[in-house]
């Protein structure tokens, strides 16, 4: 079983990465960090982890490896590629990877380490930064049931939901499904303000009185008061969230699955990266909306775009 004698190794220090980084030294684990950009990593050791020097030394050096990077390519790279995990884990340890990729990515990564000797589970997150801060995150976990119940003591350090979801992969398609409700959940927000704006009705008073109800969502609580205060500040980036879209689209076309909603906040978001660039947060959807509408959303009264 693990325990918070086992060593940790993670690898990516991103916006996610790091706040759950800290919430595994509080909760008592020894943390081997990586990253990629030498600045993360140094604020990761200020905290309390050990440095590595690489992939394969974090792997070499702890018991338990987490990865929580951008996309399939960089977890293949890090996990498969030269310097990577591969050249250094050992027989006996478990790789989790906590990034959102495609599910047939973590199959193929699954089944390299399992012909040596390492369980794998793909756990990708949903919570946001806030969450990552707040050690609240919900997990969704593809893999061996038995690999998992290994693995909850780290995982709980870093999230309040843990599901099993099934086999390699399941927890990528579980967190895909996460995404295209997320999206939809914020297109769906986006209109209702540019609609309330128009109408002449305060946005903020709108809010307020229908995210309890049944039209609530995370969107509409958290983002909602973002977007009538112009707050457009990443919590989670619009280039991310267009990464995580491509990848639904793209197993469903597998699939042969029709996703018309997704695949229109797809276009949606892509209008905002031409205008507002990938590194605003995904309340900035509803720019594309006003820009349609020829309308600002803003507390009191509304103005012209």
């Amino acid at each position: 079983m693990t325990n918070r004698a086992d060593r940790v190794g993670f690898i990516g220090l991103g916006i996610m990465g790091a706040p759950m980084v800290r919430n595994l030294l509080q909760a008592g684990f020894e943390v081997v960090a990586y990253n990629r950009s030498p600045e993360r990593l140094h604020a990761a050791v200020e905290a309390g982890a050990e440095r590595g020097a690489s992939a394969a030394d974090v792997a070499a050096r702890s018991d338990v490896v987490i990865t929580c990077v951008t996309a399939s390519a960089d977890v293949e790279a890090v996990v498969l590629g030269s310097g990577g995990v591969i050249e250094g884990v050992r027989r006996g340890s478990m790789f989790i990877d906590m990034s959102t990729i495609a599910p047939a990515v973590s199959r193929h990564v699954a089944e390299v380490l399992e012909t040596m000797g390492v369980e794998a589970l793909d756990a990708p997150i949903s919570g946001g930064e806030q969450g990552a801060i707040a050690g609240t995150l919900s997990i969704m976990v593809g893999g061996p049931a038995g690999a998992l119940e290994r693995a909850r003591p780290v995982l709980e350090a870093m999230g309040r939901t843990i599901t099993h979801c099934g086999p390699a992969g399941a927890g990528q398609t579980v967190k895909l499904c996460n995404q295209i409700v997320v999206s939809v959940n914020n297109l769906a927000m986006a209109e209702a303000l540019v609609f309330c704006a128009r109408s002449g009705v305060d946005p903020a008073v709108m809010l307020e009185a229908i995210t309890q109800g049944a039209a609530g969502s995370w969107q509409l609580s958290n983002l909602g008061p973002k977007v009538v205060a112009r707050d457009f500040a990443p919590g989670f980036k619009v280039s991310l969230q267009q990464k995580d879209l491509r990848l639904a689209l793209e197993a469903a076309d597998q699939l042969q699955v029709p996703l018309p909603g997704t695949s229109l906040v797809h276009q949606l978001f892509a209008a905002v990266e031409r205008a507002e660039g990938g590194d605003v947060g995904t309340q900035a959807l509803v720019r594309s909306i006003e820009a349609l509408a020829g309308i600002e959303v803003a507390a009191g009264v509304s103005s012209s775009a």
